[in-house]
């Protein structure tokens, strides 16, 4: 007589994890953070001051609207999701989440709360950045350009210099500029970040946006022009990291945009020399790097600068 096993039903607490890691792989909240991490770099480099509690809430307001427009995007690329090995086990890709008018209404209610929630905190200028990064995500980026331009990254990384405006302009002075130079110079460096860590990532992963027919940089161009690209892209994102030294940023900040700076200017030279695919995911590693380097000597200095 042979025995069976009796299936063991789910456990509550693993259905949870379950969910939970659905909803975060659904609302791309591994890039939302980083959006959200921008935001508080805009409300930190602002001159106004803004306590933690509503910078926090602001944060929170930023990462629900990059989460609808990333959840945006799984829903209208699910096809394509499914050809990439990358992306093959997304929510709606997999079939666990079927497509219908009732997910596209729920993001949009999702970013109409994130959108309430930031001009309660932020006010109107701040909101309405909000606004213009998830629809340069969910919109430009996703429905027009992916699939049609080589622009795409280029033009879709302003969706993240958008959230470092909106905290800056969270963050204003009462009396002043709204947008003040350094929060500025940091959204033109977070634009130039975007299309080498995207590239270096496509670079690596090459045979997933063929089969997908997504014209990134490193699959439809050779080694020859887009190695170059890519490290004259950190050379320039690099020299505008240290344009805040201009305006009173110290010996916190210059070490993290120095440090970051050079292991991603040093991953990215190899990456010219060798489009080996150990290169690629170098220097896609090394813009993370960078972006947490400077993050954390921008943190540590204002820190510092309020100290004192």
């Amino acid at each position: 007589m042979t025995l069976q096993a009796t299936p063991t039903p789910m456990m509550a607490s693993d259905k949870l994890r379950a969910a939970a890691a659905m909803t975060a792989s659904l609302m791309k909240l591994s890039i939302g953070s980083f959006v959200a991490l921008a935001a508080l770099m805009g409300i930190v480099s602002a001159s106004g001051g803004m306590g933690w509690a509503d910078a926090m809430l602001f944060a929170l307001a930023v990462l629900g609207a990059s989460g609808a427009a990333g959840a945006y995007n799984h829903y209208h690329e699910r096809d394509t999701d499914r050809l990439m090995a990358r992306t093959a086990g997304r929510p709606f890709a997999t079939g666990r989440l079927k497509p219908g008018a009732v997910w596209p209404l729920s993001f949009l209610a999702l970013l109409a709360g994130a959108l309430f929630l930031a001009l309660a905190v932020g006010g109107g200028l701040a909101s309405l950045f909000v606004l213009l990064g998830a629809l340069t995500y969910a919109v430009i980026y996703t429905v027009w350009l992916k699939r049609r331009s080589v622009w795409n990254v280029v033009i879709g990384g302003a969706s993240g210099s958008f959230a470092l405006l909106a905290g800056a302009a969270a963050a204003a002075p009462e009396f002043g500029l709204v947008v003040e130079p350094v929060p500025l110079i940091l959204s033109a460096w977070l634009f130039l970040w975007t299309p080498p860590h995207f590239w270096a990532l496509a670079a690596a992963k090459g045979a997933d946006y063929r089969r997908a027919g997504i014209p990134m940089l490193p699959v439809v161009q050779p080694h020859a022009v887009w190695g170059p690209v890519i490290f004259i892209h950190v050379v320039f994102l690099v020299a505008l990291s240290l344009g805040p030294l201009l305006y009173g940023y110290g010996a916190l900040y210059a070490a993290g945009a120095i440090v970051g700076g050079a292991i991603f200017l040093k991953a990215a030279w190899r990456l010219m020399r060798d489009p080996a695919r150990q290169n690629a995911m170098a220097c896609f590693r090394a813009s993370l790097i960078q972006f947490a380097a400077l993050a954390l000597g921008l943190f540590a200095d204002r820190g510092l600068q309020w100290a004192l």
